[in-house]
């Protein structure tokens, strides 16, 4: 059974293997993946997800914020 599976891994290697070689080129052509590959995808996966959950902390204390004022106002009145 482990023999087909190599026998597929090797297959689908020899199908996409073109690709490969052309995704290399289009990486000297653009600066920006250029920079991503330079610097192991993981930092740019990191990266972004940083700055997604910077954001969603920022509108949840912005929230919060607006929410606490307006139970004063009810308070107060």
């Amino acid at each position: 059974m482990q023999e087909d599976s190599v026998g597929v891994v090797d297959t689908l290697t020899q199908v996409y293997s073109d690709k490969w070689t052309g995704a290399e080129q289009f990486n000297e052509t653009n600066p920006l993946l250029t920079f991503m590959y330079s610097n192991d995808l993981i930092y740019v996966v990191l990266g972004v997800t940083l700055i997604i959950w910077c954001v969603l902390l920022f509108f949840m204390f912005r929230v919060d914020k607006k929410v606490s004022s307006l139970e004063d106002k009810l308070n107060s009145e």
